[in-house]
């Protein structure tokens, strides 16, 4: 059982949940299987607070996050976390709150999901968004399944996705889940869609083009105009991945380029923490000929009051077991509001200087496949190196060495020796500066002491692993100590 207790802070009032002590539940015993059930103690160590601490933050020190140093993972997006957020999903009105209470009870949590919907639909330029899907991969099941109800609701149902050779790995997993045959369109000398390519394998038998823009290479696709006109000319869609959001925000509304419907990764482009594999929070947006297929229960307002609808026949039902991960997109509305459409947009530019400052600094050091300026991304080739004997990976293992965590590598897949980096919004000159030196540095040492990188790391907790033997051949256990 749990009690709400109130304490007052120069912060103001705000509410905490603690366990209530010593209140038994009655038939507890009964429960839990008696094999499971402990016959003595738990052997745990009597400590101070203070040497808990220390051992929880030794242990945080150990491993790489976002508030410990800089984190330029390419396509992830890893922007800080506004500790505001976490402070805000802790108020007991969101952090109490059960998906199976009556609507009158929650209609503040309806409303901020009614509200978030609205915000995504002005930012994107769709007319209809629903938070249902629980992270990006999901919207994009989300995504084909609608694309098939609409062609099948046509009367015309469609066998072939057509996806660019730099897309991400989930766009032809998910649509080959949902039943559709991948073709792959190539790339021209830019990194950006071919034109002619596409109209050669664009017919009647293709139900969407699965595009990221900006794409993988961190590219802007400056032809998306003609690519939605070649795709809408044989009744097909044009969906976007929205995994590069933070290149567009406040700049351009996807919907303005031509998109039929698009995801959003909320834990990317919001703020909302997701290292570690940790929760997300999706968003499927449409414009309106696709949104009478949104699963339900839909949100709609009647009035001064919020509901849910299931008054949709053609919907494909509900994908997730209630409306989304709520408290990962109470962060995300959190973050919206902070920001306001001026911040939004700041987002982008800073994001986009950034890339662009980073790229150019390192572009006598490192191989650039692609030379004109890029969105919020760059990506260069490790094959300068490569020749030298030193591969990528060995240069991102050198990385860990100077505090810095390693960005993507071998992707996206067109580019060899890939050397993916992002160096979201929130960096500064100096965090870049330091970065870009570390780089020069590792550079040189490929050309004079390749054996400092073929070893690295080696200031780690742990040295170089067999990784695929790891993967393998997976041990983990508790040892007792």
């Amino acid at each position: 059982m749990e009690k709400l207790i109130f304490e007052r802070s120069s912060e103001g009032r705000r509410g905490h949940l603690f366990p209530e002590p010593d209140v038994p539940v009655k038939g507890a015993e009964n429960l839990i299987p008696k094999d499971f059930l402990r016959v003595s103690p738990p052997n745990l160590p009597e400590v101070s607070e203070s040497e808990a601490v220390r051992h929880f933050i030794n242990l945080s020190i150990l491993n790489h996050h976002v508030d410990k140093a800089f984190y330029p993972l390419g396509s992830c997006t890893m922007k800080y976390n506004p500790k505001v957020n976490e402070e805000i999903i802790r108020y007991p009105g969101f952090a109490s709150l059960h998906p199976l209470q009556q609507e009158e009870t929650h209609q503040g949590a309806l409303r901020l999901y009614y509200e978030m919907a609205q915000y995504l639909c002005e930012i994107s330029g769709m007319d209809e968004v629903t938070l249902q899907p629980a992270a990006g991969a999901h919207s994009e099941w989300t995504g084909m399944m609608i694309i098939r109800a609409y062609h099948t609701k046509k009367g015309n149902p469609r066998s072939k996705i057509l996806i660019p050779d730099s897309a991400h790995g989930t766009n032809p997993a998910t649509a080959t889940l949902c039943g559709y045959r991948t073709v792959q369109i190539e790339s021209n000398c830019k990194g950006l869609v071919d034109l002619e390519h596409l109209k050669k394998e664009m017919d009647t038998e293709v139900a969407a083009l699965f595009l990221t823009n900006p794409n993988t290479l961190g590219l802007f696709e400056s032809e998306i105009l003609k690519i939605a006109e070649t795709i809408h000319e044989k009744g097909g869609l044009l969906y976007l991945d929205g995994a590069n959001l933070n290149g567009l925000l406040g700049l351009v509304k996807p919907g303005e380029m031509g998109f039929d419907i698009l995801h959003f990764n909320l834990h990317k482009t919001f703020s909302v923490p997701h290292g570690g594999g940790g929760p997300g929070g999706g968003g499927l947006g449409v414009q309106k000929e696709l949104a009478p297929f949104f699963p339900v229960p839909a949100i709609e307002k009647i009035g001064d009051r919020y509901t849910l609808s299931m008054d949709r026949p053609d919907s494909i039902g509900p994908v997730h077991i209630f409306y989304g991960n709520f408290l990962a997109i109470v962060r995300a509305y959190t973050y919206i509001r902070m920001l306001g459409a001026k911040g939004l947009r700041r987002v982008s530019e800073n994001a986009l200087i950034n890339a662009n400052y980073l790229m150019r600094s390192l572009e006598p050091y490192y191989d650039l496949p692609y030379k004109q300026n890029c969105m919020h991304e760059c990506v260069f080739s490790g094959d300068r190196q490569r020749k030298l004997g030193v591969r990528t990976l060995d240069i991102a293992k050198r990385l860990l060495d100077f505090g810095l965590h390693a960005p993507t590598i071998y992707f996206p897949l067109i580019v060899h020796e890939a050397l993916m980096i992002e160096p979201p919004e929130t960096e500064s000159k100096e965090s870049l500066d330091n970065f870009i030196q570390v780089m020069i540095q590792i550079a040189k040492e490929a050309e004079t002491h390749q054996e400092l990188l073929t070893s690295a790391p080696h200031n780690t907790p742990v040295r170089r692993l067999d990784e695929v033997r790891a993967a393998k051949e997976l041990d983990v256990k508790y040892n007792g100590k």
